[in-house]
């Protein structure tokens, strides 16, 4: 049987002698071809990517799981797109049992890449739902944040947005305290800013791979509906749910009409939709940055916190903390001959 040895691979060379997709059986330092694929229903996969490593790294890394008890039954390099480096996914047959997300981000930081554990994972070659977040996750900005500052009351807004986020304060009473000040911004200056939304970088490009692949793309967003409405459009979304501004006299009044989308909202939203399209919970993703989005993440198959704080990255069961969204395909096309 083929195998390989971490003798053979020293610190300094690439790991292109372990095959793209191809997994491999560890033991004692040596790596020999799996027999088979791992298990979804049984293990735990711990992907490490947007790194440079090397053999090196894999002993570190399997180190560390062994550390907190996850002895590495097989490892797998992969490259999911071409716009993404190889990943390394150390599947662990002994346990479903994740480490803290925040311990796993502490550690990958010290080896410049970042580290996810996953249970069960979605499969990118089956049809599948995507609900996001729409501020600080589709895109770079909080639209409300950059209304008050239309209104010269930024600070007022933004102080309120960040412990909203940040859990300490109810969204809904949030909401409406932010809005509030809004009261008197003209209309087209809504339509200014929902005209220069920055996308998240890698945002397009993965929906575009999930549409590829017959997925429902969707927003459920505490935001806005125009600047929901127009990310729809950049996109490519299948449907947003986003909060309704009431305009008088084409000026803001400072009210939010219908059900706010709060983080209950959001939930159900994702079952609803999980429902219609007639899908297994573990084809269900949903992605998004602030307390207000745990609720719907913990409904979904894969809840990913996107550049999230502290609080999310620690609830979530995933964290892309830095760089490219299309790195969301590092934990839905891990090689397990389900295409």
């Amino acid at each position: 049987m083929s195998q390989i040895s971490m003798a053979q691979l020293t610190s300094q060379q690439s790991l292109s002698m372990l095959t793209l997709n191809q997994w491999f059986a560890h033991n004692n330092g040596i790596f020999t071809l799996f027999d088979g694929v791992p298990n979804t229903q049984t293990g735990l996969f711990s992907i490490a990517f947007a790194g440079d490593f090397n053999a090196t790294s894999i002993d570190t890394f399997i180190q560390f799981l062994a550390h907190h008890g996850q002895t590495v039954t097989a490892l797998c390099q992969y490259q999911p797109d071409l716009g993404l480096s190889p990943a390394l996914c150390f599947y662990t047959q002994n346990t479903t049992q994740s480490i803290n997300p925040l311990t796993l981000k502490a550690f990958s930081e010290t080896l410049e890449c970042q580290l996810v554990q996953i249970n069960t994972p979605p499969n990118l070659y089956e049809s599948g739902l995507l609900v996001m977040d729409m501020d600080s996750t589709a895109i770079t900005i909080e639209c409300i944040d950059e209304i008050a500052r239309l209104a010269n009351v930024y600070d007022d807004v933004a102080s309120v947005t960040a412990l909203a986020m940040a859990g300490k304060l109810d969204f809904s009473e949030s909401l409406n305290q932010r809005v509030g000040k809004l009261k008197g911004i003209e209309k087209k200056l809504i339509e200014e800013l929902k005209n220069t939304l920055p996308l998240m970088p890698g945002i397009k490009a993965l929906c575009q791979v999930l549409k590829h692949h017959n997925w429902y793309l969707a927003i459920a967003s505490g935001g806005f509906v125009p600047f929901a409405e127009r990310v729809q459009e950049l996109i490519n979304l299948d449907e947003v749910h986003a909060n309704v501004l009431e305009f008088k006299d084409d000026k803001l009044t400072g009210k939010v009409l219908g059900t706010i989308v709060d983080a209950q909202q959001k939930a159900v939203i994702l079952e609803s939709l999980q429902a219609k399209l007639g899908l297994e919970k573990i084809q269900t993703v949903a992605i998004g940055d602030g307390a207000n989005d745990l609720v719907m993440m913990a409904k979904a198959g894969l809840g990913v916190a996107v550049h999230g704080k502290p609080k999310v990255v620690e609830q979530a069961q995933a964290a892309i903390c830095k760089g490219s969204l299309l790195q969301l395909l590092y934990m839905l096309a891990i090689p397990l001959n389900k295409k």
